[in-house]
């Protein structure tokens, strides 16, 4: 089998796909929609403790620490870029850990312009901030105004090492359906290591115990303690839920004790596997060896460690097998690329590797900052900028994603650099793709002219456009009469204006449509600086 694995998240098909899963709690309204189905949870009657201790007093300790979150969010009209979209009001849920503070999932507050926070059985909310946010982890922690609510409630315990496959958990939190807590009962399906976000991978545990949207941010518990927390579904099948282990847990922890979040490290290079017999004689491997092959660098610079063709072998002591998987326990394999966040140094990993039929050692450089051609949003708005009937923004992967949702598949974008482009490294340093985010405002300087809609813009005047920034500056400076836009699509037209007439258009357009800016704080200061 010939599998060619990136360790991060997948593109299927044509169009970007993160994951088969989708959030368990965000964007949850507050009030179930009528004629929506009636949720009845699985409430236990005898929680899985230890025998030492008193069911009753254990579960009292686990739901005196969870809290339901309720949030108003602004999010971002894409395709719309000088608004947002309406206020929802959406729920979750979340956990009191050490520090006076409160974890749940970066979903839950993502664009939250206001947080409250409710313990259990309690009439009252208390406001809270969002403290530090990792979209790429799914994770988020909440400083509440008033800390005495953590005076009577304590944190809850979390367990030190992975739960074995089949152990009993008990998953609490605020599903849609009902005021008052949930509890159901399951069991560890399954441990690997996986995609979360667009670049960022980590353990991931697989249950049955029934998880419904407004679970996410709610720990899943083992005994007295808490093993992970709820984050998503399988959108395909039922019962099946995931939770974040507390490894990754304490990992986010760890970095944002810093006072900021930086990321977790990763391997961005491609790599095939060993299993297929030509390819092992083909590279000339000694008998019995094992590993990863590198299909394609991250780096062709002379002194990257990692060449085309290499057999990674080791990564760090630990081997890896022809599927690049590890052994990290009896009955759990995960791929390799895990060992980074368990023995990472200096931004350097120790690899061993074979290369030309040779034994050797390396070390990889890992980076949780990889550039991108095309970047997530990550919980910021977009930049813009409208000049004439005509709106700018920098592609990002959210517009991609909702575009191709939008537009009924990828077509629309077919054979656009939006798509080429995907996962792909800029192509020189501060290279963003900019778009047309928006369908033309009506206007008699666009007649005769094609929607340009979710096209690239390739030049301007025949200058290639770097970025978004770049392209207000070549609008800004420009001298000659006409401007004429290419686009990075074949069978697309080139479009050709007055540049006099585009800016006499603007401010009326704007007013028109009551935009209130011509663009972005970003934009505007490169619109108002003089050219040097």
């Amino acid at each position: 089998m010939h599998l060619l694995r990136r360790f991060c998240p997948a593109i299927a098909g044509v169009c970007l796909a993160l994951s088969s899963t989708i959030p368990l709690a965000s964007a949850e309204p507050v009030t179930a929609p009528a004629g929506s189905p009636k949720i009845e949870p699985v409430v236990p009657a005898n929680p899985v403790v230890p025998a030492q201790q008193p069911g009753p007093t254990v579960a009292s300790a686990v739901e005196n620490s969870v809290v339901k979150i309720f949030t108003t969010s602004r999010r971002p009209d894409l395709y719309k870029p000088w608004t947002k979209l309406a206020p929802s009001e959406m729920t979750g849920s979340g956990v009191v850990i050490e520090g006076k503070r409160i974890l749940t999932n970066a979903h839950v507050v993502s664009y939250a312009s206001q947080v409250q926070v409710q313990a259990n059985q309690a009439g009252d909310k208390i406001s809270a901030t969002v403290e530090y946010f990792a979209p790429g982890m799914d994770l988020a922690v909440l400083k509440l105004d008033d800390e005495k609510f953590f005076e009577t409630h304590s944190p809850l315990p979390r367990a030190s090492a992975l739960p074995e496959i089949k152990d009993a958990v008990m998953v609490y939190g605020y599903p849609t359906g009902g005021d008052n807590m949930s509890i159901t009962k399951g069991i560890v399906s399954r441990i690997d290591f996986s995609p979360y976000g667009y670049l960022v991978s980590g353990l991931r545990i697989q249950i049955d115990a029934a998880i419904n949207p407004g679970n996410s941010g709610g720990p899943a518990v083992a005994g007295a303690k808490m093993i992970g927390l709820a984050f998503s579904t399988l959108s395909s099948a039922q019962n099946i839920g995931y939770i974040i282990p507390c490894e990754e847990i304490d990992l986010f922890l760890k970095d944002i004790a810093t006072g900021k979040y930086n990321g977790k490290p990763a391997i961005y290079d491609d790599f095939q596997t060993l299993e297929n017999p030509a390819l092992r004689a083909s590279l000339k491997l000694p008998k019995g060896a094992e590993g990863i092959v590198v299909h394609k660098p991250d780096s062709d610079a002379a002194g990257y460690p990692l060449k085309e063709w290499d057999v990674i072998t080791k990564i760090g002591d630990t081997t890896i097998d022809d599927q690049g998987m590890i052994k990290i326990a009896d009955n759990i394999r995960v791929n390799f690329p895990y060992m980074v966040q368990k023995i990472v140094q200096d931004g350097q990993v120790p690899l061993t590797l074979i290369r030309a039929g040779k034994e050797m050692k390396a070390s990889l450089p890992v980076t949780s900052k990889y550039p991108m051609a095309i970047s997530p949003l990550d919980g910021t708005y977009p930049s813009y900028f409208i000049f004439g009937p005509m709106v700018f923004s920098n592609a990002t992967m959210d517009f991609v994603a909702g575009y191709t949702r939008s537009a009924g598949g990828a077509s629309g974008i077919m054979g656009s650099s939006l798509l080429r482009r995907l996962m792909e490294k800029p192509a020189f340093p501060g290279e963003q793709l900019v778009v047309v985010s928006s369908p033309f405002f009506p206007h008699k300087l666009v007649e005769g002219y094609s929607n340009p809609m979710a096209k690239v813009v390739k030049t301007i005047n025949g200058t290639p456009v770097k970025n978004l920034a770049h392209l207000v500056e070549l609008l800004r400076d420009s001298k000659d009469e006409f401007l004429t836009l290419e686009f990075d699509a074949h069978t697309f037209e080139t479009l050709v204006f007055k540049r006099a007439e585009l800016l006499a258009a603007t401010d009326d357009i704007l007013t028109d449509n009551g935009i209130r800016s011509q663009g972005s704080a970003d934009t505007l200061a490169v619109w108002n600086k003089k050219a040097q």
